[in-house]
């Protein structure tokens, strides 16, 4: 391991890791990230605080403003942009949202060499939503107009090429509520021959048994990545590359890995574990999900894909950590491949 890059680390700076590498974070104004990631004497008095009621608790998060994201690409790559997963970037009429408004903060905010994963709302890509205590169908499910017109042309227009990705993700489907995975196929294939092509989609799809051969074949036919990511209900992430036969699908020869949570444990278990975001939780954080993501990072960049591996703190309490930890592993293991 080269004494530069691991000096780097110490100090939880990732963007020299390797050309291919791009290492990021799910969402990015954390608190518990000062001293890590932000500098306590520029925020002390300029942290807002929002309560959120979560497995039955309340807690109350440190958020700091938008205009950090300034410092933190200082260490960072690339940011996953997960607020826009929650509304649309334009009303029906095309008047912008709230959302839009955000996002055009962050923009006055990134620098030329800086990049953002956005995540398209729900309402385009989720079968259901959670609406007055109870999920309902969504009647917008695959909706290529709500897709292009409110949220993919403002969202272009307004970062172009800042933007290196475009996460779908599919929820997860209860047994009793899953259609066949050809059928789960035909519809995305119908879905992506509406939308304007671009070679920065990939799609997330958190439901083991649709990840079948007719899935993946759509995924190539249009050049979508496949997501691989750390997340609940979903196996390992070796075995999800085994699953599409370790192949990376994106026409933009660009893969994404999503660290999200804990294998097996619920969103707000790992949440309410995790929360205040500013420390490793003991035994939280899988040494497997490490190994694997090295494994596929390396993988990738064997075939001269970039690769953004994207850290959520609920993957094992504090996301500069777990990226650290991943960044000192794949510099011993690519040292020793030299």
């Amino acid at each position: 391991m080269a004494l530069k890059e691991y000096a780097s680390l110490e100090t939880f700076h990732f963007r020299g890791l390797h050309p291919n590498v791009f290492m990021g974070t799910a969402s990015d104004r954390y608190a518990g990230w000062i001293g890590q990631i932000y500098s306590k004497e520029r925020y002390q008095n300029s942290i807002s605080m929002r309560p959120k009621t979560i497995g039955g608790k309340t807690l109350q998060e440190e958020v700091l403003p938008v205009g950090s994201v300034e410092e933190y690409f200082q260490h960072f790559s690339v940011l996953e942009l997960d607020f826009t997963f929650y509304s649309l970037l334009f009303e029906k009429d095309l008047s912008p949202t709230q959302n839009y408004h955000v996002l055009r903060t962050y923009r006055k905010h990134l620098g030329q060499d800086d990049h953002v994963i956005l995540k398209v709302p729900q309402v385009v890509f989720a079968q259901r939503l959670w609406r007055g205590g109870t999920f309902r169908e969504n009647r917008d499910y695959l909706n290529s107009e709500i897709f292009t017109h409110q949220f993919y042309k403002p969202a272009v227009d307004l970062l172009g090429d800042m933007i290196s990705g475009f996460i779908f993700e599919q929820e997860y489907q209860p047994k009793n509520e899953r259609v066949s995975p050809d059928e789960y196929a035909a519809t995305l294939d119908e879905f992506l021959d509406k939308i304007p092509e671009d070679k920065r989609y990939h799609i997330e799809t958190r439901t083991e048994s649709m990840l079948r051969d007719p899935y993946f074949q759509v995924l190539e036919k249009y050049g979508v990545g496949q997501v691989l990511s750390h997340w609940t209900w979903l196996p390992p992430l070796r075995k999800q590359f085994t699953l599409s036969t370790r192949t990376f699908l994106n026409a933009g020869n660009q893969a994404i890995i999503r660290l999200m949570t804990p294998l097996r444990m619920r969103y707000d278990e790992a949440y309410v574990k995790a929360h205040p975001f500013n420390r490793l939780i003991d035994g939280m954080m899988s040494p497997q999900m490490i190994e694997d993501t090295v494994e596929i990072v390396g993988a990738a960049i064997d075939r001269g894909v970039d690769i953004d591996v994207i850290v959520n703190n609920r993957a094992g309490g504090n996301a500069p950590r777990i990226a650290q930890k991943i960044s000192e592993r794949f510099l011993q293991v690519y040292s020793q491949g030299k």
